[in-house]
């Protein structure tokens, strides 16, 4: 079920990057950012409501509140340089770069989470790292 839902994150991050180019024209990235953030926040908290989580938020510890704040800032400010970058770059180049991010999460996920760095992750990072060279170039 996993590989499923991470598809479908794979399309419709892909779906996002294109809406977001064709939307963002004509528009300060910065509102166009604030605009998404809305609508996500929307969409999230119908989800909470409608699996009914919301009972849960009182359960949630310290060290969990102070790490999904810290999560939410940094995905604030990815989306921030991600449709800066989209606005002024085209999105041919500005997603192979964004989805670095794997290579980049694998190290940290090595580096503090203490996950298995493999052959096979060597050579996946490798390999993706060149195919962002040879897309941007």
């Amino acid at each position: 079920m996993w590989l499923v839902l991470a598809l479908l994150s794979a399309v419709f991050a892909a779906l996002t990057s294109i809406l977001a180019k064709i939307g963002i024209d004509g528009v300060n990235s910065n509102l166009a950012t604030a605009i998404r953030t809305v609508v996500v926040v929307v969409m999230a908290w119908g989800m909470v409501f409608l699996t009914n989580a919301q009972g849960g938020i009182t359960d949630i510890s310290k060290r969990s509140w102070l790490f999904l704040i810290l999560s939410g800032l940094a995905t604030g400010a990815s989306w921030l340089c991600y449709y800066k970058a989209l606005q002024i770059g085209s999105a041919s180049k500005v997603v192979p770069v964004d989805k670095l991010s794997v290579v980049i999460t694998l190290v940290l996920a090595f580096v503090f989470l203490h996950e298995q760095f493999t052959a096979k992750s060597l050579i996946g990072c490798v390999l993706i790292g060149i195919g962002t060279l040879l897309m941007v170039l």
